[in-house]
């Protein structure tokens, strides 16, 4: 039908028969409010399985969400009723302020935490917000929930929180929210995407059209590496990847910022420092020992790049991935050198020709100006820093050197979440 036909019709519809209509006919209703809202100047807003418009400027149109980085245009085109599972931890927090420079259009947000969290007051996109203590049903009324807590949360709530919504007494189901794990709880189940959205977003989209509900997000040393190793995998193919990391404190969230702070300012006053989160003072220290040692020797964190990159990329157990993962004690951002063999001869010229036009990654490479990747300059950036590209002396015209930074906060954790969000959404 035509625009008026539309128009003339909503114009007599109540807003509560609309949204229990539109459940039956939501495709129906959708094309009618994009209609009405088009004509009106109204936003069009998700109302669950139904929608509503309402006469305000959309946060898409930069009404809802203040502070937007400069040249950021969301793919989201509806406002989404989002929540964040442990709103008050270092992950969290950020996913917060990714949400808000992004300019995420957001309806409705809810920050959830534990008990002792709750009543605390957060600024976000729509204002300030209290905390609320987490429950199944209070996660259960966003489209979107983010998951920055521990693996054992992660499976006990996931799946309640992403069941099926009963209708009208259970006479038909709707799907419940789409739920983004930060842990590691799901990334190695075949049936759930592990997601970088510039290397496998579209996978994943599908995935979600095809009925997934939960996404999981890798390991932070993964995602960074992965950002610099896609554009070099589908030029010059992985057959070697070798990797050594100098990982934040950041890695073990806020309560392991707050360590390395609190036993420096102690190791300079007495000479000492004391551990709790790390096996060993961080101060002045290396610690070459992240997460669980495995019966093949190596760490949980060393495997996980191993098994995460060949999920992401598809790769056959033919690509051989070996890591040795080291605590350092800096703040945020974590590095890596990686060195590779390709099928493909390889080239320092090529190399950068190809990670020049990939998304998400940034060229500091310059040995005569002292520029290359450090936490120093890649902390509190989206972009992952990648520099100090080199022939490999070991594998010769088919091999590359390379170092990498990135937050581990944000392209390892809170941007990646978003990112995904944005590209099933979109």
């Amino acid at each position: 039908k035509k625009r008026k036909g539309y128009r003339d019709t909503l114009s007599f519809c109540s807003l509560r028969w609309l949204k229990e209509w539109s459940a039956m006919h939501h495709t129906v209703v959708a094309a009618a409010c994009r209609g009405l809202a088009g004509l009106s100047g109204a936003a069009l807003v998700s109302s669950g399985p139904g929608w509503m418009v309402r006469k305000e400027t959309s946060c898409a149109a930069g009404g809802g969400s203040k502070g937007v980085a400069e040249g950021i245009i969301n793919p989201v085109d509806q406002p989404q009723r989002v929540a964040i599972v442990g709103a008050t931890g270092a992950v969290g927090l950020e996913i917060v302020d990714v949400l808000q420079r992004r300019g995420f259009p957001l309806k409705d947000i809810k920050l959830l935490a534990s008990r002792r969290s709750a009543g605390k007051r957060l600024a976000t996109p729509l204002g300030m917000v209290q905390v609320e203590e987490f429950t199944v049903g209070k996660a259960r009324e966003a489209d979107v929930v983010f998951l920055a807590v521990s693996g054992g949360f992660a499976e006990k709530f996931a799946s309640q929180i992403t069941a099926d919504r009963k209708q009208l007494g259970g006479l038909w189901s709707t799907p419940g929210p789409i739920v983004i794990d930060n842990s590691s709880a799901f990334r190695y189940k075949p049936e759930v995407p592990l997601v970088v959205p510039e290397v496998n977003g579209e996978v994943a989209r599908q995935r979600v059209k095809e009925g997934a509900r939960i996404l999981a997000n890798p390991n932070c040393t993964t995602a960074i590496a992965a950002m610099a190793l896609w554009p070099l995998h589908q030029q010059f193919g992985l057959r070697k990847v070798i990797v050594s990391t100098y990982q934040a404190a950041s890695g073990a969230g806020q309560a392991g910022m707050e360590e390395l702070l609190r036993e420096t300012e102690k190791f300079l006053d007495q000479s000492v420092a004391s551990n709790d989160v790390f096996v060993h003072p961080l101060p002045f220290n290396v610690i070459p020992h992240i997460d669980k040692f495995q019966p093949n020797g190596y760490t949980k964190e060393e495997m996980k790049v191993a098994w995460e990159t060949k999920k992401i990329f598809g790769l056959s157990d033919d690509v051989a991935i070996s890591c040795t993962a080291v605590r350092i004690p800096t703040l945020r951002a974590h590095a890596e050198a990686i060195t590779i063999e390709t099928e493909k001869p390889i080239s320092p010229a090529a190399a950068r020709h190809a990670l020049a036009s990939a998304p998400g990654l940034h060229t500091l490479d310059s040995v005569t100006s002292d520029l290359y990747p450090m936490p120093l300059n890649s902390s509190k950036k989206d972009e992952v820093n990648v520099g100090r590209i080199r022939q490999s002396l070991v594998f010769g015209d088919h091999g590359l050197d390379l170092f990498v930074c990135g937050d581990q906060l944000l392209r390892g954790a809170a941007l990646n979440a978003v990112l995904i969000a944005e590209q099933v959404l979109k």
